[in-house]
């Protein structure tokens, strides 16, 4: 009986909490759904209308602007006249090396000018020579005795050099070097122009063998131009000339032999006895 009035009591219990359920209003549970993210709303964009005129500021713009030129045809256009341009003459190079002849500036030999002093070129120590550790013995050097140069003072009018090297038994002539080749002789002369003035390169000659002259001379003209000839035909006298100075080439006698000379011209005239003294490519006298 008990277990009978029981059983009907929870019956009766559920009954009346399903009916309070169905009677409370209805709200919705979202406590198991998650995060929510809500739906971007979509943006419509404004439909574009097409001007029906253009501004009236536009249009007066318009209406006052001149209109285009018409262009002319081919056929209509006026005939010009062409200018033709006229070409560069071409510098050929006897006419380059003739412009450079006509310097006034001294020949140089292998960067040593015509007209240098001679405390300048020892300065310079400028060497021209094999071997290498040459220099440059002139006659008022006591070492030139060595090399067969006879004694003169600094004031004497013109005094001879020559390039030499230093050895066990003394000093010995060295070889200037010309165009790649060692020269069998050489000789740079210096003089003073007038009292007081400095000693001054005037001459510088060579002995070299016709091969080497040929070379130069070929050399020469495409630098300087065509040389002028003088003397015989069979042994021609080459020379190059400007303002202030001379190249010469001379075949010697015997044919196999030939000296290069380079000379610098007087600023004034000199006078009889002091133009002897300027010995020339005279290599036995110093």
């Amino acid at each position: 009986m008990k277990r009978a009035s029981l059983t009907a009591f929870l019956t009766c219990a559920a009954a009346a909490a399903l009916a309070g359920t169905l009677a409370a209003p209805a709200s919705a549970d979202t406590s198991f759904e998650g995060r929510i993210t809500p739906l971007p709303t979509p943006v419509v964009s404004a439909p574009v209308v097409a001007p029906a005129s253009a501004p009236a500021i536009v249009q007066a713009n318009a209406a006052s602007a001149p209109a285009p030129a018409p262009q002319k045809t081919a056929s209509a256009q006026a005939p010009r006249n062409k200018v033709k341009k006229r070409r560069p003459t071409p510098v050929t190079a006897a006419a380059r090396s003739r412009a450079v002849a006509l310097d006034d500036t001294p020949f140089s030999f292998r960067g040593i000018a015509l007209g240098v002093t001679l405390t300048e070129l020892r300065e310079a120590n400028t060497v021209r020579a094999t071997p290498h550790e040459s220099a440059l013995v002139c006659e008022t050097d006591v070492a030139g005795g060595d090399i067969g140069m006879p004694f003169k003072s600094y004031a004497s009018l013109t005094i001879a050099c020559r390039w030499a090297h230093r050895t066990p038994q003394g000093w010995t002539p060295s070889h200037a070097v010309v165009d790649g080749v060692p020269a069998s002789d050489h000789v740079l002369r210096f003089a003073h122009e007038s009292a007081g003035e400095p000693l001054r390169l005037y001459e510088m000659s060579f002995v070299v063998d016709a091969a080497t002259a040929f070379d130069l001379r070929d050399l020469l003209a495409s630098r300087y131009g065509a040389p002028r000839m003088a003397g015989d035909p069979s042994l021609p006298l080459l020379e190059w000339d400007n303002a202030s100075s001379t190249i010469t080439i001379c075949l010697m006698p015997n044919g196999g032999h030939a000296t290069l000379t380079y000379l610098l011209k007087p600023a004034s005239p000199r006078a009889k006895g002091i133009e002897r003294a300027l010995k020339i490519s005279q290599f036995d006298e110093g």
